[in-house]
């Protein structure tokens, strides 16, 4: 199979100053074409150190794909690394400097003399026009592989990617598969809870299974490599179907599901009305809830109350309202414990828990823990 590495390029991301979200984009690209992704990694603006990881990259996988480095400046060194990595000379391409002074026309500007750096290319390689910049990227062959030279500008790199890039690869590499991926989403179990009961998917090569843990959620990831869509949404159905038989009511949703969508959607379909009371959250539950379509469902107060006030303050509002269902958080941070009460038509309950987390996750973890036990009593499964 199709194998590539990516190498985004710039010190500011080293240094923190901006994120790197070339990556994630051409990861997704990839794994639509079907491409296995090796490995990712940053480069600051060094040309040797460029150079090495290029090389290296070069021999291990099919598609190296770099992004930045291919500005005007002194600190854009992508070129020469390129260039240095396949032991080429910097070639100067009087078209490309006609193109880039179309560009720069367009803003009324006229170029100046460092720009001319974007006019050239490593000996051999090809250039590919960017309508959308400044920036002229290229592609290099040799016995190993391909290497592709994009642009750092997330917007430039993206339209290149489709308009230049995938039509390339789907030409010169026999792209017949696809990899695809599927969520499962759980909550009320640990994360090593959950590998306990799948361990044994989790060592399969295809599909591949993994979890992710977040603040009381757990996510169950299921890739399938196959030669069509439909061959890997069966791959996937099959491992979803014994997982899903393995975790029961664990799992709240899959994909892009939340636990606030989930508990909304129950109320929904019994027709009840819910009544919300947050402590100490700073309004985490309001906006997440104001995030779900259904929310003409439920009241939503804020509060700051003592641990020994919940249950009655929520407890008013709701027959104030008329409401029979109802939840309250109360978090206290310093405290590292939440107290929870939950009220039903068939009484109360609350819960009182410790927090062993770091103080800022515990807004998340809060209202996670608080509606899976409010979806739970929904759905019946307590």
């Amino acid at each position: 199979m199709t194998s590539a590495e990516i190498i985004t390029i710039g010190t500011e991301i080293l240094l923190g100053e901006i994120v790197d979200t070339n990556t994630r984009y051409i990861a997704r690209v990839l794994r639509g074409l079907g491409v296995d992704l090796y490995r990712t990694i940053t480069i600051g603006d060094n040309v040797d150190r460029i150079a090495e990881a290029i090389h290296s990259s070069v021999i291990r996988a099919d598609i190296v794909i770099t992004t930045g480095g291919l500005g005007p400046t002194v600190d854009d060194p992508t070129r020469e690394a390129v260039a240095q990595a396949f032991e080429v000379e910097l070639e100067y391409r009087e078209e490309l400097w006609e193109q880039i002074g179309q560009i720069v026309g367009r803003y009324g500007r006229v170029t100046t003399e460092n720009q001319k750096r974007q006019a050239y290319m490593p000996k051999g390689a090809k250039a590919i026009k960017n309508n959308v910049g400044t920036a002229p990227c290229f592609v290099i062959e040799n016995e190993h592989g391909v290497v592709i030279s994009l642009p750092g500008v997330p917007k430039e790199m993206e339209h290149i990617l489709h308009e230049e890039i995938i039509p390339y690869l789907k030409n010169h590499y026999t792209l017949q598969q696809i990899i695809k991926v599927h969520s499962l989403r759980t909550a009320g179990a640990p994360e090593a809870h959950i590998d306990e009961k799948i361990a044994e998917f989790e060592t399969h090569s295809n599909p591949t299974v993994g979890l992710a843990a977040h603040s009381g959620i757990v996510d169950i990831r299921i890739s399938a490599k196959a030669d069509s869509e439909a061959e890997a949404d069966q791959m996937i159905t099959e491992v979803e179907m014994q997982i899903r038989e393995r975790l029961g009511s664990l799992i709240f949703g899959s994909g892009d599901d939340t636990l606030e969508g989930a508990v909304l959607g129950a109320a929904s379909d019994q027709d009840l009305s819910l009544m919300f009371v947050e402590s100490g959250l700073g309004g985490g539950l309001k906006r997440r809830l104001a995030k779900v379509q259904e929310n003409n469902l439920y009241k939503l107060e804020l509060a700051e109350l003592s641990e020994t006030e919940l249950l009655e303050f929520l407890s008013s509002k709701m027959n104030k309202l008329d409401i029979f269902v109802g939840l309250g958080i109360s978090a206290f941070p310093i405290k590292q414990k939440i107290e929870l009460v939950l009220i039903t038509p068939e009484g109360s309950k609350d819960r009182n828990l410790e927090f062993g987390g770091h103080p800022d996750l515990i807004t998340d973890w809060s209202i996670n823990i608080a509606l899976n036990w409010l979806r739970r009593s929904l759905q019946g499964f307590e």
